[in-house]
């Protein structure tokens, strides 16, 4: 997605310095790339935050690159003006089981229908068919629904924010326990180089996130953008760092797994 593009696109195209390191980009749905992170196949890749709970044997969270905030969390959203009450025995589709947009819907705690896996870009065409009566939207999905004459019935993210106080966590790099902290270390402060690198000559890279990008308006490629990149996406800081072990402790408790006693981030083993 455009956040993901813009952040990595220097990194993947060695616009900067790798430090001796070789990445090979690997682009998937997301909840694509938390089934090979489950299969241990990538060595550094971004996941749902809800996945992040049944990754720990192998893989610590690096502090940059994640998807991290406020305002900007996954919608319900149906194909007729109804509340989540009217939604409880109806079917939704999700992007995906293991994706935080799920776990989400099952915090909230209401829904209590079928819930159709589907890849993220077919979930509105899905519902404008009458497939499903609704879907939980993220990425580009929560700047365009309306234009597909869907209707907003619930803003998990603005859930999450008044029943936490928190950021929302959505998305985090992950990478694998066995390269060792300082490798870890080094790809942290590569994708924060990435990232200036990307503010620094936006230009450069539009063509790449245009290409990649499930809505082609360019004002919604930016505007998605602009709210998924910021601070958090250099580190995810004192707050943010609170908001992922939150969640993180709510998908273990939905995964029947206990994650309070383990290391989350590289830098929880550095003295």
């Amino acid at each position: 997605c455009p956040n993901d593009t813009f952040i990595f696109h220097a990194l993947a195209h060695r616009h900067i310095d790798c430090g001796g390191l070789s990445f090979e980009p690997f682009l998937a749905d997301v909840e694509a790339l938390n089934q090979r992170a489950r299969q241990g196949t990538s060595d550094i890749t971004k996941v749902s935050i809800n996945a992040v709970a049944l990754l720990l044997d192998d893989y610590w969270l690096l502090r940059a690159g994640g998807a991290l905030g406020r305002g900007c969390g996954p919608l319900v959203v149906a194909g007729r003006s109804a509340t989540m009450t009217d939604l409880r025995d109806q079917s939704l589709a999700i992007p995906g089981r293991m994706t935080t947009a799920h776990l989400l819907l099952q915090l909230h705690d209401e829904h209590r229908g079928l819930r159709v896996e589907m890849p993220f870009d077919q979930i509105m065409p899905a519902i404008q068919r009458g497939d499903v009566a609704g879907g939980v939207v993220i990425h580009e999905g929560r700047f365009t629904y309306a234009t597909m004459g869907l209707h907003l019935v619930l803003d998990l993210g603005t859930w999450w924010e008044e029943h936490t106080g928190l950021p929302l966590p959505l998305g985090g790099i992950v990478i694998q326990r066995r390269l060792g902290t300082e490798i870890a270390r080094q790809v942290d402060q590569q994708i924060r180089n990435s990232l200036r690198h990307a503010y620094d000559h936006r230009d450069e890279a539009w063509s790449y996130i245009v290409r990649h990008a499930q809505e082609m308006d360019e004002a919604v490629i930016q505007r998605h953008i602009d709210t998924f990149v910021n601070d958090y996406s250099f580190d995810v800081g004192p707050d943010g760092e609170q908001a992922v072990r939150t969640l993180l402790k709510a998908a273990g408790e939905q995964a029947g797994i206990s994650v309070a006693d383990r290391s989350l981030f590289w830098t929880d083993t550095v003295a």
